[in-house]
Parts: C-alpha cells; structure tokens; sequence
C-alpha cells in the first residue's frame, strides 16, 4: 500500500491523518506535565514528545501544539519559568490519559483524574506523587516552530526525583523496576519489558551483551 503527500493532505478526517501521522515514529514515552497557574490551580497534561537535548548543561526539549485550543501548560510555563516531568507508569495510565481531557483552566486535573501532587522546596510547580521518576524543569529557551504553529520548549533539570533501587551504580536507570508505558499514535498504550544493555560500540569490534 502506497500513500502519496499528496493524498495525505486531502484527507478530510483530521483524526484519521493525526493517528497515521503521530504513529509514524513508532513507540513514544509517555509524561505528564505538572504547572500551576498564577492563579494558583494545579494543572497536568499527558505528553508522548519529551526529548533528550543534552547532559552538560542538562537539557530536555518537548513539542507544544500549535494554539488553535487553550494551552493551559504552555501559558503557565511561559508565566511561571518552572514545570515537572513526570514517567506514566502502567499502574496509572489512564487516569494520566484522562488528563487529555479538555478541562476548563481554572479545573484541576489533579483532583478530575484521581492524581496526587507533591512539591519540593523552591519549585512552584506540582509533582505526580504515583510517578516513581520524576523531574523539575527551568524555562530556558522557546522556539517557535512556524512551518505548523507548534513550540519547542527547552528546559534544564533542576531536580531528581527517583525511588530508591532504580538507579544503578553507573547511573543507568532501570526501568523495567518502574513499569513505565509508552504510546503508539494518540491513544494506544503499552508494556515496556525487561530491556537488554550492550557494551559501549567501537570500531573495531561488535557489542557485546552486558551482564
């Protein structure tokens, strides 16, 4: 089966062309984004483009849709300079996927979606009290995407949050101890198994499995 641009662009269902476009890229990790408004209300939002940009400094990027709806977290973020990331784990999943409810601004999906926040010194923003991987965020920079009307957000890591046992003594975080998901498409969710480490690749030899 063949799809041409062409056709792609004429396709009248905007959710047929989301789903086969957003699934391209396969499996996705699945976050959710904890910011408080300057009003004060906790707000959390479900993402699957959170990216790594670099580890000195260290960098995370995630894509923002275009403002053709409210988008609660990208105002609070750009008002308050400071957000969480926050590791969907399977034992929650759907009330994360809840959150990509359209809920008015002043309604926390917090409380709409079953979630718990928690806070840690000198960061406004709430942490997802499930998530046993989890980070805060400084504003650093915006990019603003004008080929489709998305944003760039680049962030550095302020702080760590992760449960004890799950990070190795080489820094390697275990995530088959989290049970993490990831999103294939919009709305279709699945396991993460135990992974396999490999030696670091050189030239002039194969990798080898790690024991």
């Amino acid at each position: 089966m063949i799809i041409k641009t062409s056709e792609i662009s004429k396709m009248g269902d905007n959710r047929y062309r989301g789903l086969l476009i957003n699934g391209l890229s396969g499996l996705k990790s699945a976050h959710l984004i904890g910011t408080k408004s300057s009003d004060g209300v906790e707000n959390l939002a479900l993402f699957s483009s959170v990216f790594h940009l670099g580890a000195d400094p260290s960098l995370m990027g995630m894509i923002v849709r275009p403002d053709v709806s409210p988008r609660h977290t990208y105002s609070n973020i750009l008002n308050s300079k400071t957000y969480t990331i926050n590791t969907v784990e399977s034992s929650f999943f759907v009330k994360a996927h809840h959150t990509s409810a359209r809920f008015p601004k002043d309604v926390s999906e917090f409380n709409e979606c079953g979630l718990s926040s928690h806070y840690h010194d000198g960061i406004c923003a709430p942490f997802v009290m499930e998530s046993r991987l989890k980070w805060g965020m400084n504003l650093v920079e915006v990019i603003n995407i004008t080929h489709n009307g998305t944003h760039l957000i680049i962030g550095e890591v302020t702080i760590i949050d992760i449960e004890e046992g799950i990070l190795g003594a080489d820094g390697h975080i275990n995530f088959d101890q989290i049970n993490p998901v990831v999103v294939s498409g919009l709305d279709e969710y699945h396991s993460v198994n135990s992974g396999t480490r490999l030696t670091y690749a050189k030239p002039e030899h194969s990798p080898t499995v790690k024991v």
